[in-house]
């Protein structure tokens, strides 16, 4: 049987975008439900289950294609700093529990020095079931791409 640590993993990635941290970040803590009108061909929909928007605890279901798949996810508030512009969000139930025993996303978005526009940081954890199972680089990218799309998404409405 292969040691769990060979199967925990952790990816990052950051992407420069020009909206503000906080206006990036309001949209993942405040208005979720609206990530899908910014990137319709990734993100179908986003519902609250329980719970309030942007706060701990609650629990919110993203409905998304990945690798051309529809995909379901059901998941949990477990951090939101204001300050930091930071959310994670704890996979509970869906098609990545398929392949990891856990999952977790966090966003941190810190504006840019000196200049306009910000850095959006993605940091994913993850626990894989086997050592068949691939390390979500494609999940990764896929945070990339909306991250792209949501900032323009931000930059026409201004």
């Amino acid at each position: 049987m292969a040691e769990a640590s060979s199967l925990v993993g952790k990816l990052e990635t950051e992407v420069e975008i020009k909206a503000s941290a906080k206006k990036f970040h309001h949209m993942f803590t405040e208005r979720p439900h609206h990530v899908s009108k910014a990137t319709p061909d990734k993100i179908h929909g986003c519902e609250l289950h329980e719970g309030d928007w942007g706060k701990v605890g609650s629990i919110v279901i993203w409905k998304y294609v990945h690798d051309g798949k529809l995909t379901v996810g059901k998941n949990k508030i477990e951090a939101v700093d204001p300050e930091k512009n930071l959310i994670t969000f704890k996979v509970l139930e869906g098609d990545l529990m398929n392949e990891y025993k856990s999952f977790a996303f966090t966003l941190q978005v810190t504006p840019k020095q000196g200049e306009s526009g910000s850095i959006a940081h993605w940091h994913l954890e993850y626990e894989k079931i086997s050592e068949e199972v691939a390390h979500p680089e494609t999940l990764l990218q896929f945070c990339v791409e909306i991250s792209k799309e949501i900032d323009e998404h931000l930059l026409a409405e201004e």
